[in-house]
């Protein structure tokens, strides 16, 4: 654990990145200190620095704190840029509805301001705050890992500099450079799971439980999950293949694995065929596990897992991309591209049943009903233009933008 700021964020961009950094920044103590640490350091290093905020609009001072933000910035002499998130229709969870959003809007900003990567200022007490929370689920080894010191999200890099330090240093910090910061009411909000575990972890410390033990264990989890990761990525590379965008993994391979080697295995072809951000919780996999013992499938994930011919099959599930729409030139379903001699008024869709009816030599593919149900086709006006992997439309053709390596990195990458 560093009693130094200055020095964690000095260590951690050593080397320093190769290109402009952005920082996110929310205007509370603990962001506020990661923008004036990056300043100085960047400063130094030649670096050019940007600022992010996100303004969800959730509360009515959220706009002039990002103006605020924006103030601060611009004292320091850093470019800044505010996001707005206006997706919040009052179903589902908010807090993690927000937190996809901004994580979206903040890598659609940078790929856009061609910023590398962007720092967060998620600090050890949000690391033991993560692990008990992540306790309470009953999360495994890659989940008690906790929080990474960097992940990749939409082809941008966010770092986390600041895992190592107390908030309370980078508010001692923070008053020693005369700067006020912002406190959002919500963390004080009993609604939310965060501020629960901030307040379950003062009552936890007597017991030994401190921000400085259980990121200890979080430490451990991280180096487990790597040892696991790589076994299950020696055995995926050995048995695991694909097909037209699905995981095949043979039946009597998956049964002589272990057990966490086979979860793992899972989770990976899952997050692969569908792109989900987080996989599914770990009773879910364990369900999936049993199923698949019994020699059944079933759908998780946004995805469909099959068994046939001694092979275990997990494709995309048709349900999960029925209102999947892409313009052509662009990805659907975040992973297929097409090509071909479109013309106005195209788009890409799903085939499903109605396009699969048009498609009388599907079958001539060998590929399965349910892959070929999911997979990418073009459409006009209602009527079928082609769908490459179902054989129908002569000049089409469909590439699939995730490769066997991309799979074989999730090992090491969650």
């Amino acid at each position: 654990m560093s009693g130094d700021p200055a020095r964690a964020v000095a260590g951690f961009f050593d080397p320093p990145p190769a290109g402009p950094l952005g920082v996110a920044v929310s205007g509370g103590s603990d962001s506020l200190a990661l923008l004036h640490l990056l300043h100085d350091w960047a400063s130094g290093s030649g670096l050019a620095l940007h600022a992010v905020t996100v303004d969800h609009g959730l509360r009515a001072d959220s706009a002039a704190e990002a103006a605020c933000v924006g103030e601060i910035a611009g004292r320091l002499g850093v470019p800044h840029t505010v996001l707005h998130w206006t997706g919040w229709d009052g179903a589902g969870n908010l807090s993690d509805r927000a937190r996809r959003a901004r994580y979206d809007l903040m890598a659609e900003w940078a790929r856009g301001a061609g910023v590398a990567g962007i720092a967060l200022g998620h600090t050890a007490d949000d690391q033991a705050e993560t692990l008990l929370m992540r306790l309470a689920r009953g999360s495994g080894v890659a989940g008690l890992a906790a929080m990474s010191p960097g992940r990749s999200h939409a082809g941008v890099t966010f770092l986390r500099p600041l895992l190592t330090v107390r908030r309370a240093e980078l508010r001692r910090y923070l008053d020693a450079r005369d700067q006020k910061w912002i406190e959002d009411p919500t963390n004080e909000d009993m609604r939310f799971d965060r501020p629960k575990a901030r307040r379950a972890l003062r009552e936890l410390e007597p017991l030994g439980l401190t921000v400085e033990a259980l990121n200890m264990v979080a430490g451990n989890m991280a180096a487990l999950r790597k040892t696991l990761g790589h076994y299950a990525e020696a055995e995926a590379r050995a048995h695991v293949q694909f097909e037209a965008g699905d995981v095949l993994i043979p039946c009597a391979a998956f049964g002589a694995m272990p057990g966490e080697t086979a979860r793992l295995i899972l989770q990976a072809a899952l997050h692969w065929v569908s792109g989900e951000e987080y996989p599914p919780r770990r009773g879910g996999i364990q369900r999936l596990v049993e199923a698949i013992a019994r020699g059944e499938g079933m759908p998780l994930s946004g995805c469909l897992i099959a068994i046939r011919d001694d092979t275990i099959r997990i494709s995309r599930e048709p349900a999960a991309v029925a209102e999947t729409v892409a313009a052509p030139g662009t990805l659907w379903d975040g992973r297929w591209r097409l090509t071909g001699p479109f013309r106005p008024g195209d788009r890409i869709a799903a085939t499903g049943e109605a396009g699969l009816r048009a498609c009388t030599e599907w079958r001539g593919t060998g590929l399965p009903r349910r892959t070929l149900l999911a997979a990418p086709a073009v459409w006009r006006d209602g009527a079928l233009r082609a769908a490459p992997l179902a054989g129908f439309g002569a000049g089409f053709s469909a590439e699939l933008c995730r490769s066997a390596e991309d799979y074989h990195a999730t090992f090491r990458t969650h």
